[in-house]
């Protein structure tokens, strides 16, 4: 039967599933697969396993736990393989990998941040500071400018804006940087033009939380700072 990987921890954590459930409905029964230095916590898998709440939950719920007892390699939801044998092989040939990284990870937490800019103040911003923005804008708006001036407009916008929250996401990592022991950047989606996780030791916690909140504080409430966390550090398996 095929099988669903939580997470590796070392042989010699706890491994306190106590009260646990695995994916599917009904809950797979948890258990462990072991090799000498390294123990992956593992289930059946389901026959159709989909991203529903229940099932995201028990993944997480397995991380959690396992955090609290001591350094976790988790893997994101939706692992499987086709038996323990597999997993146990992994496990062996791969042991000085995973040590090295679970050495890595230990006593720290992933902190995700997603930030976005409201689209008005953002363009309210390049018209006060863009004297051909604001020379395009003013054609349009007084009626005296060709066809091609809202094209040229738009296309010097998208370029100002792309110049500017790169900026801004080269201020923002940088001066977080400091306080993280890596960071991770991934594609920002929606309004957002930053998204980014930082691997975080828990003697710098405080720190770069008060960093972030004043750094927030500092770009103003045009501003949308998101930060989760603490998290199982998913981005720096």
């Amino acid at each position: 039967m095929p099988v669903y990987v939580y997470s590796i921890v070392a042989t010699s954590h706890p491994q306190n599933l106590n009260g646990l459930n695995g994916v599917g409905d009904p809950p797979s029964k948890l258990r462990t697969v072991q090799s000498e230095e390294l123990t992956a916590v593992v289930s059946d898998a389901p026959e159709e396993l989909r991203p529903k709440r229940r099932d995201l939950g028990a993944h997480q719920a397995v991380q959690e736990a396992l955090m609290a007892d001591g350094t976790v390699l988790p893997l994101q939801f939706g692992f499987t393989t086709t038996d323990d044998d597999s997993v146990r092989e992994v496990l062996e040939e791969r042991a000085e990998v995973y040590a090295e990284r679970l050495e890595a990870l230990e006593g720290c937490a992933e902190y995700h941040l997603k930030v976005s800019q409201a689209e008005e103040a953002l363009l309210r911003q390049i018209l006060l500071e863009s004297d051909q923005a604001r020379a395009l804008n003013e054609q349009i708006t007084s009626g005296t400018g060709g066809p091609e001036v809202p094209l040229a407009l738009g296309e010097l916008i998208a370029g100002e804006v792309q110049a500017r929250e790169e900026q801004f996401v080269d201020r923002i990592v940088g001066e977080l940087r400091g306080f993280a022991k890596e960071e991770s950047l991934s594609q920002a989606t929606g309004d957002d033009f930053l998204s980014v996780s930082f691997l975080v030791d828990q003697d710098n916690e405080k720190s770069f939380l008060y960093a972030e909140q004043e750094l927030a504080q500092e770009l103003g409430e045009d501003f949308s700072f998101r930060l989760l966390g603490p998290l199982p550090a998913y981005s720096f398996v």
